[in-house]
């Protein structure tokens, strides 16, 4: 649930590039398969990377909807 998060923490991460985003995705799965955190804050990394990977499906959707586009006034 996305309101484990503040609004200010999630403007923070939509302002991030998708690079940035899939370098603290990885950081959180590197966490959650390392173990040795304890069962709230394996919860918690497990919400951030969940919110982490839609905040990446947004922003892949987004650049190919604009190739969609820039391939359709290429043709006309």
């Amino acid at each position: 649930m996305e309101n484990e998060f503040t609004k200010e923490e999630i403007e923070a991460l939509e302002q991030k590039r998708l690079e940035e985003l899939f370098e603290e995705l990885e950081q959180v799965l590197e966490t959650l398969e390392e173990g040795g955190t304890g069962l709230e804050e394996s919860f918690r990394l497990y919400r951030r990377g969940q919110l982490l990977s839609r905040l990446c499906r947004d922003k892949i959707d987004g650049v190919e909807k604009q190739l969609i586009v820039l391939s359709e006034q290429e043709e006309e």
